[in-house]
């Protein structure tokens, strides 16, 4: 048996989800430990009964026989003299295919590569299917936003912007400096030059420092020439959508799957989001790195445009 270490928010869950599934694919019994991560006060939200999914959990005498975590005083003695035993892997960088062999392994890890369930990604799309909002029991107020938000995505050439800024996350050394002002700056602009009537819905963490930074990407997108009337124009093309909490986040996924571009930063969350657009002509713009030190290729999927930190184009992903 395999017991995958559940962590992170709704994006993380997802990939580890689609390991699970790809695990069993293969014929392997496989539980999860969704104890250890999610029994502080601060833990994030356990996300996936969103899309009517459940999973099989590993008991607290599983997961610490493959950790070699018990409390026993004798086990305790021994690990001070001799260190632990665990039957345990650790996520490496990037795509390892050696995860897709393990039998009986405690599996810690993100696993944030399409490479990890391609020839299962048809299953996987399937599976992370939103029910309709109708079916979501939402709050009234919360249900009407979402509702308005979403006809509004649908009617027009809407491009959802995720706006994660990396120099905001814990780990700034590996995540710092990639998804910069121009990063976003240069991402807008490559839509604009190709995108007719882009309209631009965005979605952040921090709402306050993205108004900011909204109204100084208007500024300098706006044509000298432009009368007051064109100038509102454009500012309306700008639309901030700040309903959702951690609790409801999942919403603000489903917004971003249905418009027909994507703007993405560096997150699973994001990632996912883009992934789960099923808009054939799809534009998915993403940073030209994923983290800092780190090979990012396997974090790409094909077509991806790359978006240097200095707002230039880098690649496309073939």
């Amino acid at each position: 048996m395999n017991i995958i270490r559940m962590f992170g928010g709704l994006g993380n869950q997802m990939f580890q989800y689609a390991l699970y599934m790809k695990l069993k694919s293969l014929g392997k019994e496989v539980k999860f430990d969704d104890i250890n991560e999610y029994r502080g006060e601060k833990a994030r939200p356990i996300m996936l009964a969103v899309f009517g999914i459940d999973y099989p959990r590993a008991t607290w005498d599983e997961i610490t026989q493959f950790t070699d975590g018990s409390m026993e005083i004798r086990k305790r003695i021994r690990r001070q003299l001799f260190g632990r035993r665990a039957i345990e892997y650790v996520e490496k960088d990037g795509y390892d295919p050696e995860v897709l062999s393990f039998e009986s392994m405690y599996i810690r890890g993100a696993f944030q590569s399409e490479k990890y369930f391609e020839d299962i990604k048809d299953e996987i799309r399937q599976l992370y299917r939103f029910p309709e909002l109708e079916k979501m029991h939402l709050p009234e107020k919360l249900y009407n936003v979402t509702r308005e938000c979403l006809n509004e995505i649908e009617s027009c050439m809407a491009v959802g912007l995720h706006m994660y800024r990396s120099d905001s996350r814990d780990d700034e050394e590996l995540y710092g400096g990639i998804c910069t002002e121009k990063y976003y700056e240069g991402a807008v602009r490559y839509i604009l030059d190709r995108v007719e009537d882009a309209k631009f819905y965005i979605f952040s963490n921090e709402p306050k420092w993205v108004k900011g930074w909204v109204d100084g990407l208007i500024e300098s997108l706006m044509q000298e020439d432009m009368s007051k009337k064109e100038k509102k124009a454009f500012e309306a093309r700008f639309v901030m959508v700040e309903a959702n909490t951690e609790y409801t986040g999942y919403l603000d996924m489903l917004l971003m799957s249905k418009c027909k571009h994507n703007i993405i930063s560096n997150s699973s969350f994001s990632w996912w989001s883009a992934w789960l657009n099923d808009n054939s002509d799809k534009i998915v713009v993403a940073p030209g790195k994923w983290k800092n030190n780190v090979e990012s290729d396997d974090f790409y999927t094909e077509g991806m445009v790359l978006i240097d930190a200095e707002g230039q184009l880098n690649r496309i992903i073939k």
